[in-house]
């Protein structure tokens, strides 16, 4: 299903690829090898296709494809990156993620937090677990225990770009730019195409800047 949507995105963001469609790479290790072919619709089949087949272990390469020359590769290789990290490789606990992202979007708070919570007692390496009911946290204005398990995300998965970018969102919820800043900067440095991060400091660097010169 990821990789459906994710080759939606190609075809309506790029009208030669739509025109010249070909088939996805045959496994997880001919994919890898695409990802780094000069042919750029190769590099984009590969990207979309890894949010299927890959691992854990493949987070690095599609971390550096988020700084490919083409505008499609970096979405696709994001988007992949999302579809990696939500795969547990455990069937019963793909299905409770499924559920608890169901009872989250449909702002469930504490169904949706019960679901997480027995996933991770399951699985507790599982990363998305954990990120999954920070952001629930979050969302319930309960930013102590988000920012307890930004901190678990980020010993499972250092590459998370979402929660760092969650411990910036909380400590601006806190009223704490200066703390905020680094993280974000954090997530910029994984993931250099968040735009709404990239503004975020620049007006935090701004109010820093004033706060120094009235205080001056």
């Amino acid at each position: 299903m990821r990789l459906a949507a994710a080759l939606a995105v190609v075809l309506v963001a790029g009208a030669a690829w739509a025109q010249t469609p070909a088939p996805p790479p045959a496994s997880r290790d001919q994919a890898l090898a695409d990802l780094t072919q000069a042919d750029v619709e190769a590099r984009r089949r590969a990207a979309a296709a890894l949010g299927e087949v890959g691992r854990m272990e493949d987070v690095p390469a599609l971390v550096q494809a988020l700084r490919d020359g083409d505008g499609i590769v970096r979405a696709l290789a994001e988007n992949s990156l999302w579809g990696v990290w939500s795969h547990s490789g455990d069937p019963e606990i793909d299905a409770l993620f499924e559920l608890g992202v169901e009872q989250m979007n449909l702002r469930q708070g504490p169904a949706a937090i019960a679901i997480f919570t027995r996933i991770i007692e399951k699985k507790p390496e599982f990363a998305e677990g954990w990120n999954k009911r920070a952001t629930v946290y979050f969302l319930m204005g309960e930013y102590e225990q988000s920012l307890h398990d930004c901190d678990e995300v980020m010993k499972r998965n250092p590459s998370h770009f979402g929660a760092l970018a969650g411990y910036g969102q909380i400590y601006l919820r806190l009223g704490l730019p200066e703390r905020a800043l680094p993280y974000f900067q954090r997530a910029l440095a994984v993931n250099p195409n968040m735009e709404g991060v990239a503004q975020m400091v620049e007006e935090i660097k701004a109010l820093l800047a004033e706060k120094r010169r009235e205080s001056v």
